[in-house]
């Protein structure tokens, strides 16, 4: 609301003149002092007040105001200003008298806007002499007692205006009028009321208003939240959930929405949504920046549900709210609670734990009553009727999970190790058609897919786990094998019959669902005559099961009432094999009562009885494609039954069209060149049974096969040119037809123009490029089908230059011979031609090669010894030559050795025969390598030796040497040759000994543990022995570990380690594990050896200690300080530790933190309630240790009261006092007394540690005047002392007089001004903050304390003291509720001045 004038908002109150052309005609706006003017000079007086609505315009829409009461005869009508804006004064009298005056406000009230539901009030001060009567009234609707209280309170002569639980109807605009004998005082607000929400039940109603017709105690009775009235929507209407969801939901949602609440106006959607956006964006816009990213609720792998967005607050203290079905719900940031709120930055993240089928709803934000995100959260309820079950499979198999559900759903959650698992080549996920059986296929199983197996269904999920063994075939052992085709797992035949009862029992639901809303249409009055209704046919009752036979009498056996001889026609239940059989008898002429068949003779008991024909394979439900054929085929079980056919309940003959066929028990219907009428119900009877099935004629989009031949062939054309495409079909139409060139759908744009029409479609390329080369696809869909046809576009164009590097083939003083890479695009024609020109190095000239065939090589034999030549390259095609690619420089005739090889590898060694293997080297030195030299060197000589002959180079990468002496150890080195000849050698491979291999080496011997920790674990071990023909040296040793929940080994080392010891790292605290070691060397690896037990990742054991020396055992701490007390220890494994307070466990406002080896206890903010023997007992599985500490939590003592005196002895006295008022708190509180006499002027303590409340003072001498001070002490100091009257005899003394000179009279009252300002505070919370200021006046000024301009003086959680012109304010522990502006007034008969400051609290 605008405070600098007397309007408000669009809503001001005018003086209009209601004679003569309207002011407003000149859009002016006559006030009410220009009105006093105007009758003053005679104009017009016919004014009236009035409510300005708003101008639109040339015109003015007004409105009178309710309240306002004429003057009385002859009372005038002043107006006069105030010193506050926008409050209207209006004097009755022509002059005040001296002393009184008109009403006025000091504080007015002000415009609100609040939430429903809440507390909302106004607050006004009024001043005036004599003191004004106050009324609030509103401009539409009456101030009732049930509906508002008004109250004053006569220390802060405040007047409020209190309405509880505000609704929206009492929004409006109020009015304060203050009234006495010589004026009146007007002001107006506005309150506004944020509606939220969008239903409230009628037991909520009821209870408000029951609340309201107790007594208003309007502080019990708020509420965080109020729901808004129940709306009964009219045929039409749209559910304002359903505007809710679409506001916050993706633009792939709106069709799902739709239809989810029958929506079907898409464009009126699309615009009235557009119009709510605009508005709750409007809204949003006072309290959020920024509103982004948001994510639609979930549910997630752990088993709770998760929404989540970003948004940025103008406001970081602005409140938010969730709610779910328009009800608030409670959330915290502690994420074990039902709901709970993160924050990480800008995003806000809610959670709802421990999911039920009660959680599912519309769940909705609001930042201070303004919705910023809903989202609806829908649980299938759905339950598994077959679970999962354990699956075994060997290697290299498939294993199969199954699942059966209760309601059939299209997609559930598979998971496999704690991950979700989606289709691919590793997994394949299926689901049947009636979507009732859902099956996990793990495809060539291995080790690693060892685990837990799970599918997830809303809230409901079972488990399994999949053991996968190893391939036990010896054949196999060491060997990939292949893939098996077998599969492992899965229920079968069970899993189907379980689904297809379940499939039953849902359609008998539908059908009985279906039957209940006809008998519910049925039952409704028609009007019409019931002449004028058409018979329809009596549907037939269920069939029932056949009764056994009765025995009536000897001989004669009573059939089933149920026998068939004549049918009606109804539906009836299926058969499992498809067809339906009739079971009841038709209605006699006498009565409807049936005829019972009745067989004579001897009485079988087992005979038999003959069923009749029946159907083995009954009618299957049938899809066409419209001018197609059709054919339903169905069996008797015999052949000599005819049958009728009958189409929706009538019977057909055959016809061109429709051809009917028996042949034995097959009995079959043709349907040639199926056409829209075709559609419906197929039932085929025979010997009353009959059986039914649907045939779908469905008209999908189709294409002319020779037209569809024409598309497919490519379009070849030139770059610049155009390219054309069009295409006939038929199908039902809407069909959707859409254009995709390379994948990517087309749409028109200024190169591309797509005409479509109900029978063809057409597609203009203009101006095409190279790029446009590819694909182009026509896909066509509509509601029976999807159909895409194919085609080549080809954009001929000149190809591209020739690609690089070079690769020299032979580079030698003879020729130089290279090659290229062909160009990356040849255009569309392939290349005939490459074009080469050459230059010498040094020179300027470019000599031409000419063209040469397609083949991307080139040898030139017309070179120089030891020139350079560079070269450049076209490629030629029929439609151009390509740019220029150019080599580097090539050099002829110049020895270019190859670089070394890789370093040989010892294949095998035995005592005549070393085999080695290398590989080529990068470098090849321009040329090809014709082979390799191979050298040797025994161990401690500098000479090489090669072993092949010089002349006989070795041709392979391998080589075997057999020149070698038994025992000697050797290594090699090879070189490669070209045509320049030998280049550098490798570097020596290792030493190797020429003789046969080695046995693999035993177990190692004495395997311990020599220490470990939580996250380590030391090892060591002795070599295992040497056995000649049995086990070897061992040469290393690998370290392998396996925790315990699992089967698979794995190795600690990749290489082998010399040592006999090592140290496992990255263990998890606590876990168990196997541990072996396996020796190793050149024969192989040996037999592990294992620790005889498990060992748990820890150190050793420790029983608890506490390490500090000097521990408190008693401390004392100032109440609203923070008591804080640490204690190391050491212990193993991780002890327990429990804190206890005199016996008893700790408070929740006791906060414990336990790291490695110190455990704290913080009281955040101690209270003397927290006084007592706080104990710590760390304990684990060794022992336990305790330790206690007295915490005494207390304040600075009271002084005691009064002090008295009184002599009952000569020489002595007796010293008593009252009391302090911390005595009965504080059991280590008591007193001190200190004396001065009139002689030595000093105090000096005369009795310390006194617990009662007297003290008998000695040595009191006659005519001396003594002072007795008495102090109340405890554990935090002395307190104020409290002073006894003097004692003794006053001396009596000559008169001394002084005359002094007449003082001068001076006026020393001046307005009241601060001397020292309040300075700006930021104080942490639950903290003291002190404020002063120092102000001067004479006489001395009033002084009083506000915070948000709420009067701060009779509040007695603010401690205010005024000393000397010092006025400071104290709180002892402040609060987020302590946050906003404190002013200090003072005032007195001279004047008035303020001075505020802002107060912030840290987090």
């Amino acid at each position: 609301m605008d405070d600098d004038d007397d309007d408000h908002g669009n809503l001001s109150e005018k003086l209009i003149c209601t004679k003569g052309p309207p002011p407003w005609s000149r859009h002016c706006n006559i006030r009410g002092s220009l009105a006093a003017r105007s009758q003053k000079k005679g104009h017009c007086a016919h004014y009236t007040k009035v409510r300005v609505l708003g101008i639109t315009g040339d015109k003015m829409t007004l409105r009178k105001s309710k309240d306002e009461e004429p003057t009385a005869p002859g009372q005038l009508a002043i107006r006069k200003k105030s010193k506050v804006p926008g409050v209207m004064i209006t004097q009755f009298v022509e002059e005040v008298p001296a002393g009184k005056s008109h009403p006025d406000f000091t504080r007015k009230p002000i415009a609100l806007t609040i939430q429903e539901g809440k507390l909302a009030f106004f607050k006004a001060i009024v001043t005036g002499d004599p003191t004004p009567t106050v009324n609030w009234t509103r401009n539409n609707g009456e101030i009732s007692v049930t509906n508002y209280c008004m109250t004053y309170d006569p220390t802060n002569r405040e007047h409020q205006l209190q309405i509880p639980n505000v609704a929206v109807e009492q929004a409006d605009t109020y009015k304060c009028i203050a009234e006495n004998e010589y004026g009146r005082a007007l002001v107006t607000a506005t309150l506004n009321v944020i509606e939220v929400g969008f239903k409230k039940s009628k037991a909520l109603q009821k209870a408000r208003e029951a609340q309201r017709e107790q007594s208003i105690d309007f502080t019990k009775s708020l509420k965080t939240r109020a729901d808004r009235p129940r709306v009964e929507r009219k045929d039409g209407e749209v559910d304002e959930r359903f505007w809710e969801l679409l506001l916050s939901a993706d633009k792939k949602d709106y069709e799902r929405i739709c239809a989810e609440y029958g929506v079907t106006d898409f464009r009126w959607m699309l615009k009235k949504l557009n119009e709510k956006k605009r508005e709750i964006e409007e809204q949003q816009a006072q309290y959020v920046e920024y509103l982004g990213n948001l994510r639609h609720i979930e549910i997630k792998n752990n088993g709770c549900a998760q929404f989540e967005f970003e948004m940025d607050l103008k406001d970081p203290n602005a409140k938010m709210f969730l709610y779910k079905d328009g009800e608030m719900v409670p959330f915290s940031i502690d994420s074990d609670e039902k709901h709970s709120l993160r924050q990480i930055g800008r995003k806000f993240v809610f959670t709802v734990n421990g999911l039920s089928p009660d959680d599912a709803g519309l769940y909705q934000v609001d930042v201070e009553g303004v919705n910023v995100f809903s989202t609806d959260f829908k649980i299938p309820m759905v339950d598994f009727l077959v679970k999962i079950e354990e699956v075994k499979a060997v290697e290299r198999e498939d294993a199969v999970f199954e699942c059966v559900l209760s309601a059939p759903l299209p997609k559930i959650t598979w998971m496999g190790k704690s991950a979700p698992l989606a289709q691919g080549e590793k997994y394949d996920i299926t689901v049947s058609e009636d979507m009732l059986i859902h099956r996990l296929v793990v495809k060539d199983c291995m080790k690693v897919d060892n685990g837990i197996y799970a599918a997830v269904v809303g809230i409901k999920s079972c488990n399994a786990w999949l053991i996968v063994e190893a391939d036990n075939d010896p054949k196999n052992h060491g060997k990939k094998t292949a893939r098996k085709t077998t599969q492992a797992g899965g229920s079968g035949a069970n899993v189907a019959k379980v689904a297809a009862e379940q499939q039953a029992k849902l359609q008998k639901a539908r059908e009985e669902k279906m039957e209940a809303l006809k008998q519910q249409q049925a039952e409704k009055p028609v009007e019409a005559p019931a002449t004028e209704v058409e018979p329809q046919a009596k549907p037939e009752p269920l069939a029932e099961p056949k009764p056994k036979p009765k025995r009536v009498a000897e001989g004669v056996v009573e059939e089933p009432e149920t026998e068939p001889e004549v049918e009606e026609i109804a539906p009836e239940p299926e058969n499992n094999d498809g067809s339906e059989q009739t079971v009841l008898e038709p209605p006699s002429e006498e009565g409807g009562e049936r005829k019972k068949r009745v067989r004579t003779g001897p009485l079988v008991p087992d005979t038999i009885i003959d069923t009749g024909v029946h159907f083995t394979g009954g009618l299957q439900d049938v899809r066409a494609i419209m001018g197609q054929s059709a054919e339903m085929v169905c069996k008797l079980s015999s052949a000599d039954c005819d049958g009728v056919w009958y189409k929706d309940g009538k019977e057909i003959t055959s016809t061109d069209d429709l051809k009917m066929i028996k042949d034995g028990a097959i009995h079959k219907l043709i349907i040639c060149n199926c056409k829209e009428e075709d559609n419906g119900k197929y039932r085929f009877e025979a010997d009353g049974r009959k059986s039914e099935a649907m045939l779908i004629v469905e008209d999908p989009p189709r294409m002319n096969p020779d037209d569809l031949a024409k598309f497919s062939e490519p379009v070849i054309i030139k770059v610049g040119q155009n390219a054309s495409f069009k295409l006939s079909f038929v199908g039902q139409e809407p069909i959707k037809v859409q254009w995709y060139s390379e994948g990517e759908e087309l749409l028109t744009d200024t190169n591309i123009k797509i005409e479509k029409s109900s029978s063809h479609s057409s597609l203009l390329l203009t101006k095409c490029q190279r790029k446009n080369t590819g694909e182009i696809k026509l896909k066509l869909k509509n509601e029976f089908g999807t159909i895409e046809a194919f085609s080549k576009l080809i954009v001929l164009a000149k190809p591209t230059n020739p690609l690089g590097p070079v690769e020299v083939i032979e580079a030698s003083s003879s020729c130089v011979e290279f090659k290229w890479r062909p160009p990356k695009d040849d255009g569309g024609s392939p290349v005939i031609h490459y074009n080469l020109e050459r230059q010498q190095l040094g020179r300027n000239t470019w000599k031409k090669i000419g063209n040469i065939p397609a083949e991307a090589h080139y040898k030139d034999t017309d070179v120089d010894h030891g020139r350079k030549y560079c070269y450049r390259i076209r490629a030629i095609t029929t439609e151009g030559t390509s740019d220029v690619f150019e080599t580097d420089d090539i050099q002829a005739g110049t020895k270019a050795y190859p670089g070394p090889p890789s370093t040989p590898r010892v294949v095998s060694a035995f005592k005549d025969c070393i085999n080695l293997t290398w590989t080529p080297p990068a470098n090849t030195g321009g040329t090809n390598i014709v082979g390799y030299n191979l050298e040797k060197r025994k161990r401690g000589s500098s000479l090489w030796s090669q072993v092949n002959p010089p002349e006989e180079p070795i041709k392979a990468k391998q080589y075997g040497v057999k020149d070698v002496v038994e025992g000697i150890e050797y290594e090699f080195r090879v070189s490669a040759i070209n045509l320049s000849g030998a280049g550098e050698p490798s570097s020596p491979s290792e030493f190797v000994i020429a003789r046969d291999p080695k046995k693999p080496p035993g177990k190692v011997i004495d395997l311990k543990v020599s220490d470990s920790t939580y996250s380590s674990l030391s090892l060591s071990w002795t070599k295992p022995k040497e056995e000649e023909g049995v086990q070897d040296e061992a040469k290393g040793y690998f370290v392998e570990l396996r925790p315990a929940e699992n089967t698979e080994w794995t190795r600690c080392n990749s290489n082998p380690i010399i040592t006999t010891s090592y140290t496992i790292l990255g263990l998890k605290s606590m876990a168990m594990y196997w541990v072996r070691v396996v020796a190793t060397n050149e024969g192989g690896e040996g037999e592990p050896k294992n620790l005889d037990n498990y060992i748990i990742a820890m150190p050793p054991p420790v029983r608890p200690n506490f390490t500090d020396r000097k521990m408190k055992s008693f401390m004392v701490v100032r109440s609203g300080n923070s008591a804080r007390v640490t204690i190391n220890f050491e212990a193993s494994p991780v002890p327990t530790i429990i804190w206890l307070k005199d016996g008893m466990p700790v408070s929740k406002r006791v906060t414990m933190s336990n790291t490695d080896g110190t455990s704290q206890l913080l009281i955040p903010s101690a209270e003397r309630s927290d006084t007592g023997i706080y104990t710590i007992i760390v304990k684990n599985m060794v022992g336990q240790e305790t330790f206690s500490t007295e915490i005494r939590v207390t304040d600075d003592p009271k002084p005691p009261g009064p002090v008295e005196l009184e002599q009952n002895v000569p020489g002595t006295l007796t010293v008593s006092w009252t009391p302090s008022p911390d005595e009965k708190r504080d059991d280590r509180l008591h007193y001190m007394v200190a004396k001065r006499d009139s002689v030595k002027q000093t105090w000096h303590t005369v009795a310390h540690r006194v617990f009662n409340n007297n003290f008998t003072a000695v040595n009191i001498m006659p005519g001396r005047e003594y002072n007795f001070r008495v102090y109340a002490k405890n554990d935090m100091g002395l307190s104020e002392p409290s002073e006894s009257p003097t004692w003794g005899v006053v001396r009596k003394k000559e008169k001394f007089t002084v005359k002094m000179p007449e003082p001068k009279t001076c006026n020393f009252d001046s307005a009241p001004t601060f001397t020292v300002p309040l300075k700006t505070h930021s104080s942490p919370e639950k903290y003291e903050c002190y404020m002063s200021c120092a102000v001067k006046g004479n006489p001395i000024p009033h002084v009083t304390w506000y915070r948000n301009n709420i009067s701060l003086n009779t509040n007695i959680n603010y401690y205010i003291t005024n000393t000397c012109g010092v006025c400071s304010l104290l709180i002892l522990s402040v609060g987020p509720k302590d946050n906003g502006e404190y002013k200090v007034v003072a005032e007195n008969a001279l004047g008035r001045t303020e001075c505020s400051t802002q107060l912030t609290i840290r987090e």
